[in-house]
C-alpha cells in the first residue's frame, strides 16, 4: 500500500470525525440550531484534545508515533490561540485517518470506545 502523507491522514480524520458526529446527532434532534450546537461542541479542537488524552494509555507504540508525528506537523503560527490544543487535535485527527486507512478493526474499536464519552453530556 502506498504511504499517505501525515497531513492527508489528518485531513481525512477531520472529515471522518465530523461525519461520525453528524451521523449520531441527526438521530438526536430535528432542531437545526441544536444539531449545530452539538456538532460544533464535538468537533472542536479542545474536545478532540481531551479524547486523545483519554485514549493515549491504550495506544500501541506505533500509534503513539503516528500521534507524535501528527502533533508535530507544521501549523500556521497565528491561526490558533491555543497551539498545544490545536496540535493535540491534529494528532487525534491524524490517528483517526490513519486507523481508517490502515486498520479498520482498530478504528471501529476506538470509535466504539469513545462513543459513550462523546455523547455522555447530551
Amino acid at each position: 500500500m502506498e504511504e499517505i502523507n501525515l497531513r492527508n491522514y489528518a485531513y481525512l480524520g477531520d472529515a471522518l470525525w465530523e461525519l461520525l458526529i453528524r451521523q449520531k446527532t441527526i438521530l438526536m434532534t430535528n432542531n437545526a440550531k441544536k444539531l449545530h450546537e452539538i456538532t460544533t461542541a464535538k468537533v472542536k479542537g479542545s474536545f478532540q484534545a481531551e479524547l486523545l488524552e483519554q485514549i493515549t494509555p491504550i495506544l500501541t507504540e506505533e500509534e503513539k508515533e503516528v500521534a507524535r508525528r501528527g502533533r508535530n506537523l507544521p501549523i500556521p503560527v497565528g491561526r490558533r490561540s491555543n497551539q498545544n490544543e490545536y496540535r493535540q487535535a491534529t494528532a487525534f485527527e491524524t490517528l483517526i485517518g490513519w486507523w481508517f486507512q490502515n486498520d479498520k478493526p482498530r478504528y471501529d474499536f476506538i470509535i466504539s470506545a469513545l462513543e459513550k464519552k462523546i455523547f455522555s453530556d447530551i
